[in-house]
């Protein structure tokens, strides 16, 4: 049985706020095939660079994204170890009993 730390509770709380967003899940359906560059996701997502830059740092901030910049362009991927993790996270919150069965019993 794989008991969580406050940490990783903590974590998962920034990865869920993070991901809590229309636009940044589309963001990361962007990422998934790759590298974007800003002005791509910009047109991709027909957004703002302003507003685009705000879901930027809320999904890097919670480490789900990394960057880099090459002259003038910041380019974004999604951080591997990042979905890793969170997967992971996931996969431990799955019904760990027999079955998915509620207990029917009553507290007093």
């Amino acid at each position: 049985m794989l008991l969580l730390m406050p940490r990783d509770l903590t974590r998962a709380a920034h990865w869920f706020h993070a991901l809590s967003d229309e636009t940044r899940l589309q963001i990361i359906e962007c990422l998934s095939d790759g590298e974007r560059c800003v002005c791509d996701l910009t047109n991709m997502l027909a957004t703002t660079q302003s507003l685009l830059s705000f879901h930027l740092k809320t999904l890097k901030e919670a480490g789900i994204l990394t960057d880099r910049r090459e002259g003038r362009w910041v380019y974004y991927s999604l951080s591997p170890q990042a979905i890793e993790d969170l997967e992971r996270f996931i996969s431990s919150l799955k019904p760990r009993g027999r079955g998915s069965r509620v207990s029917l019993k009553r507290c007093d």
